[in-house]
């Protein structure tokens, strides 16, 4: 496959990242009124994340967009990278708001405000059921694209916080223990950071251009070099360039017995088991009719 024609997954499930964007801008914008009306650092803390959901999917529609100009002069890969940096971006934004929401946690420790239990419980209420639907929403497209994974992690978090806060309310109501808000609040902040630590060491393998994670290295090697007419392969690399778009590239010696045409043959019959089987769209391969030729290269 030519990346000039590559769409990236990301771009295949743009429609449901709208959907869900449009979403969670709206509940973003209640949260944070009734979070301030009420009071709780629950809700607003919620909404903290929530406004990440909302940097983040508009970030991943920007870079859906931007992946999708065609290749040129100056970008010859055109710019499919541009939704792992949106990916990036999105983990370190999800750091710096845990350890704001870790901090402000640790301050209401010490002098809990009142919290309002009933309205604090209805928005939660709310915003537990948007993000069910969210989630059913983007469930397939996080299977292929780390933009929409990021997305759909971000509304799996907000679920579990949205219960979180309801639990939360339920125990204000039902004894005025108002330490609740800011404990929910410390587990909201911890249970972001695995999860946006994961994110983040994704997308800088990525970048680091290492093997994606879904390839197995040492199967693509070992199928090439055990190829009829293949001597052996050197200088194989295999890495992405955004998801759903992995490229190969290696110096493949050939054994000296085999025709111009018959090498042909075998070099279509490798690129379209790695396309099919092996996940790697993108592939060039350099020929070499004996080692004696083969200059390898530093890396």
């Amino acid at each position: 496959m030519s990346t000039q024609n590559a769409t990236s997954a990301g771009n295949k499930h743009k429609k449901s990242i709208k959907i869900v964007f449009a979403i969670t801008l709206t509940y973003f914008v209640i949260e944070v009124i009734v979070g301030f009306i009420t009071n709780s650092l629950a809700l607003l803390s919620d909404a903290a994340h929530m406004l990440t959901d909302v940097a983040g999917q508009a970030l991943a529609l920007f870079a859906i967009w931007m992946a999708s100009k065609s290749r040129n002069s100056k970008k010859s890969y055109g710019y499919l990278r541009t939704e792992i940096f949106s990916s990036l971006i999105n983990a370190i934004i999800l750091i710096f708001i845990s350890g704001y929401i870790l901090y402000e946690a640790w301050q209401r420790f010490e002098n809990p405000p009142a919290v309002a239990g009933v309205p604090m419980l209805i928005v939660a209420s709310i915003g537990l059921i948007i993000n069910l639907i969210s989630m059913k929403i983007l469930r397939a497209g996080s299977k292929e694209s780390i933009n929409i994974k990021g997305a759909f992690l971000e509304v799996v978090s907000d679920m579990l916080s949205s219960i979180a806060v309801i639990i939360a309310g339920i125990i204000i109501l039902a004894t005025g223990w108002l330490l609740i808000d800011p404990i929910i609040s410390a587990l909201i902040g911890l249970f972001i950071l695995p999860r946006t630590f994961s994110l983040l060491k994704e997308s800088i393998d990525i970048l680091l251009e290492g093997v994606p994670k879904d390839v197995d290295f040492y199967a693509i090697e070992k199928y090439i070099t055990e190829k009829s007419g293949i001597d052996s392969i050197h200088d194989l690399h295999i890495w992405s360039l955004t998801s759903g778009v992995n490229a190969l590239s290696g110096h493949i010696i050939m054994r000296p017995e085999k025709t111009i045409s018959e090498m042909n043959d075998i070099i279509f019959e490798i690129k379209k088991e790695l396309n099919t089987s092996y996940k790697i769209n993108h592939t060039t391969l350099e020929v070499h009719l004996n080692k004696e030729d083969y200059q390898p290269n530093n890396i």
